[in-house]
C-alpha cells in the first residue's frame, strides 16, 4: 500500500483530529507516515515497534517535516504498553493499531491499555484483515465478527467500520474506529 492509499484508507477513522497519537506496532512506517500527514504539523505521533529493523526504518522518518506531524520512534511491545514511558507523558488523542493486533492472542488487553492512556473521546483506530483463518503472517485474526466483542471487553465504545479494501495478500482489509467512553 502506498502512503497516499494509506492516507485515504484511514482518514475517515482519524477524522479532523490532531494532537498526540500513537501508532502501535508501526512496522516500517507506512501508516505512521499516513497518520502524520493527516494530523498535520500541529500533531505528534509516537511510533512503537519491538523489532529493531522496524525501529531503524521509523527513525528515518523522524526529524522536522513542515507539512506533517512530528514522529518519534520508540522500541516497545504492544503486549506491555504501560512499560513505554513515552506513551504515558500526556493523555493521547488517538491510537492506531494497523496490522498489529493480529499478533496478539488477547487483543482486548492491548485495546484496554491503549484506552487507559487516552483522553475521554479519543479515537482508537484499527486496521486488520477481515478473515477468520490463521496463517503464519496473521496468527490471531481479528475479523469484524469478533471486533465488537474485543472493543466491548476492552471497555471501549462500539467500533464502526469506516473503510474496506481488497488485501494484496488475501481477502479484505477493514478500518474501524471507536471512541473512548469513560468519565473524566
Amino acid at each position: 500500500m502506498t502512503i497516499g492509499e494509506a492516507i485515504a484508507f484511514i482518514r475517515p477513522a482519524v477524522g479532523p483530529a490532531s494532537g498526540a497519537w500513537a501508532d502501535i506496532g508501526a512496522g516500517s512506517g507506512t501508516f505512521t507516515e499516513a497518520l502524520a500527514a493527516i494530523l498535520g504539523p500541529t500533531g505528534s505521533v509516537v511510533a512503537v515497534d519491538r523489532d529493531p529493523g522496524a525501529i531503524a526504518a521509523l527513525e528515518r522518518l523522524t526529524g522536522p517535516v513542515a507539512s506533517r506531524a512530528a514522529i518519534t520512534a520508540v522500541a516497545g511491545d504492544l503486549a506491555d504498553l504501560n512499560a513505554i514511558p513515552e506513551l504515558g507523558r500526556t493523555a493521547l488523542d488517538g491510537v492506531l493499531f494497523a496490522n498489529s493486533l493480529h499478533y496478539q492472542p488477547n487483543p482486548e488487553k492491548a485495546l484496554a491499555t491503549a484506552g487507559s492512556l487516552m483522553r475521554p473521546g479519543g479515537r482508537v483506530v484499527v486496521v486488520e484483515y477481515d478473515r477468520a483463518s490463521r496463517n503464519p503472517w496473521v496468527p490471531h485474526p481479528l475479523p469484524t465478527a469478533r471486533l465488537r466483542r474485543a472493543f466491548d471487553r476492552a471497555g471501549l465504545g462500539a467500533p464502526e467500520i469506516v473503510a474496506r479494501r481488497p488485501s494484496a495478500y488475501q481477502g479484505e482489509l477493514y478500518c474501524a474506529v471507536a471512541f473512548v467512553v469513560r468519565d473524566v
